[in-house]
């Protein structure tokens, strides 16, 4: 299994990373992705932590390979093969929220530029499907290698996602599109849908 959760892992950077940057430089002749963040700031901190995240689920499959016992309630095919499925349910429906969001989509939240408001596909019924599907195939990542190392990268994944949208994302929305997104989130759950949503 930990070499299946290393297959993932090579397909989700393929597809959510690789596949999507070259998507966006075809649309619009640039990636939109900014590198640099001052020190401090919520999105810096949301990238450090994503970062550690990131690379506790990778350490994780080969920790297991090196040794590293798997939680003994998590061990059993049944949930490994849970956990393979819905890293793939993940993958695709980052990738599919990614390109729903046409040419407003940024790897990152770039205050000088303001896109317009996606509330189709599938913002229809959440308001940040892409960190959804992130969220799932980490999620599924840390069940098909059940150890230690994938449930502290796990931990460290979800604090960044929930810092990216409630510290960066969401104020930049509100500030961008007013009203507009205030409806918008009043009727639409966060990451799931009817949960979230804001009064």
């Amino acid at each position: 299994m930990a070499l299946a959760a290393l297959v993932l892992i090579g397909m989700w950077l393929l597809v959510a990373v690789g596949a999507r940057t070259v998507v966006q430089f075809r649309r619009t002749g640039n990636t939109e992705i900014r590198v640099r963040d001052r020190p401090g700031t919520a999105q810096w901190w949301a990238k450090t932590i994503s970062t550690v995240g990131f690379l506790g689920i990778v350490a994780a499959p080969i920790a297991e390979l090196v040794g590293l016992e798997p939680f003994p309630v998590l061990d059993a095919q049944p949930i490994r093969g849970a956990g393979a499925a819905l890293a793939v349910v993940g993958i695709a429906l980052t990738f599919v929220s990614q390109l729903g969001m046409g040419a407003s989509w940024r790897a990152d939240v770039d205050p000088g530029v303001r896109t317009a408001l996606v509330t189709t596909g599938p913002f229809r019924w959440v308001r940040n499907p892409v960190l959804t599907g992130v969220a799932a195939t980490f999620s599924g990542l840390a069940l098909l290698v059940p150890n230690a190392v994938a449930l502290g990268g796990l931990v460290f994944a979800v604090v960044a996602i929930e810092i990216q949208v409630r510290q960066v994302e969401e104020p930049y929305l509100r500030s961008a599109h007013g009203a507009a997104y205030g409806d918008y989130a009043a009727r639409t759950g966060r990451f799931l849908p009817l949960l979230g949503r804001q009064r």
